[in-house]
């Protein structure tokens, strides 16, 4: 009981590795983002649109990242 205990906490620990791969990804989504419209200040509101995509995109897979943690946790 104990050893399954134990292997719940080490897999939920493991599951939210995905969390800093998801801050590193909306970091280089909102990098390049400055990068390009300093290159381009008339494409704005189109570079915009696209990091708010790569943003939401980025954050689904921390969400379910997280989901599967707390699956992992709390499912019997």
């Amino acid at each position: 009981m104990i050893l399954l205990q134990s292997a719940k906490f080490l897999g939920a620990g493991l599951a939210t590795i995905g969390l800093a791969g998801a801050g590193v990804g909306i970091g280089t989504v909102f990098g390049a983002l400055v990068i390009g419209v300093s290159r381009n200040p008339s494409l704005q509101g189109e570079l915009f649109k696209l990091a708010i995509l790569g943003f939401a995109l980025t954050e689904a897979i921390a969400l379910f990242s997280l989901m599967m943690a707390f699956l992992i946790l709390f499912a019997l």
